[in-house]
């Protein structure tokens, strides 16, 4: 009888036990199970720029089993394509993908980790982001806000822009109005242009209605789908945003909250995602410049003349100056580009410009 007894609070011990390892098991499972939110500054769909965002998260996904799941929401639903900062500063989402040149309004500092005019190649600016202390630098900006900031995806060299008119003088650029962010638009400014920044989802509508005289978006990736050879048949190439590189932006709190390897696993989906959408870009270009050409005989493709591209550059110089007299932190950002791109541009023309130039491309 005293065996069977013995037996049965065994029994009843190890069931007791059994089922609390299950239950600690589930609620520790529960604890790692992750649902974020990102808004972006694209809307619903767009291509390139939004392929980067759902490929990210389908990383996350699968790289967690399932434990890591962020969710996308596009301007029609957040109502805001440049409110991504302040966003993601409160927390009301965990993450925001954009360009960190959008918040110049915020802090001058965040100007500089997208593109500078005449500045780095796709691949200098990733070497120096990764092992020329682009990365730290940045975190210095964002670490104000809460926010850590990432490189989310390149554009490669930008074109610079349609025009309803052909851009012969100085003259030509003097009041015209054209959507042009970032360090450009202030250059242009300095030579008498009127720049302005518009969401993606109403440029189109902003030529067409005469809001603007003019436009830079991407490049053939974006452009062509987007229509604006319809109505400014002039398309520059570019100057101003050589290596245009987006953001993918984390709240802090957020990430801190997040198992080790979670961390990780976003880390690496963002920095894989970001240079996917380099490759993607670069072929889309590829392939709808060679549709522009053979397709659209009204688009006439041009350069800025050698007058208007060292006035550019004369005026750019001397916004390099002020800003960098105007904020310590600025000029130790600038400093650091500068002096890098002088390391990596020897290397640059060693190699690739040499390469090119050996032989007739054509």
């Amino acid at each position: 009888m005293k065996l069977m007894i013995a037996s049965l609070v065994t029994s009843v011990l190890l069931l007791s036990g059994c089922g609390q390892e299950k239950t600690t098991e589930t609620i520790e499972t529960k604890q790692e199970n992750v649902v974020w939110r990102l808004a972006e500054t694209w809307g619903p769909n767009f291509p390139v720029f939004g392929d980067a965002t759902k490929n990210m998260a389908k990383m996350v996904d699968e790289m967690s089993n399932g434990r890591f799941k962020i969710r996308i929401d596009s301007s029609n639903k957040h109502k805001s394509a440049l409110g991504i900062f302040d966003f993601v500063r409160t927390g009301q989402y965990e993450m925001g993908h954009s360009a960190s040149y959008y918040w110049k309004g915020k802090d001058i500092e965040t100007l500089f980790f997208t593109t500078l005019p005449f500045g780095m190649t796709t691949a200098e600016q990733y070497a120096w982001f990764y092992h020329g202390g682009g990365m730290e630098l940045m975190k210095e900006t964002y670490d104000k806000y809460g926010i850590m900031s990432f490189p989310g995806g390149n554009t490669g060299n930008q074109m610079g822009g349609w025009f309803r008119k052909e851009i012969n003088s100085l003259e030509d650029l003097k009041g015209l109005k054209m959507r042009i962010p970032g360090f450009a638009g202030e250059v242009l400014a300095k030579l008498g242009a009127k720049p302005t920044n518009i969401p993606s989802a109403e440029l189109y509508t902003a030529l067409e209605r005469n809001t603007i005289d003019a436009l830079e978006w991407v490049g053939p990736s974006l452009d062509l789908r987007m229509g604006f050879h319809k109505i400014a048949p002039y398309y520059y190439t570019g100057w101003h945003e050589p290596a245009t590189e987006l953001q993918f932006m984390v709240n802090q709190t957020a990430f801190d909250k997040l198992p080790k390897d979670l961390q990780h696993i976003l880390t690496v989906a963002m920095k894989t995602a970001a240079y996917d959408m380099y490759t993607q870009s670069t072929h889309e270009s590829a392939v709808n410049l060679a549709t522009l050409q053979a397709e659209y005989p009204n688009v006439k493709i041009r350069s800025f003349s050698k007058e208007i591209m060292n006035a550019i550059k004369a005026e750019n110089d001397k916004l390099l100056i002020e800003f960098a007299a105007a904020d310590p932190q600025s000029k130790k950002i600038l400093d650091s580009i500068a002096s890098y791109q002088k390391k990596a541009r020897e290397w640059t023309n060693f190699s690739d410009r040499a390469y090119l130039d050996n032989f007739d491309a054509k």
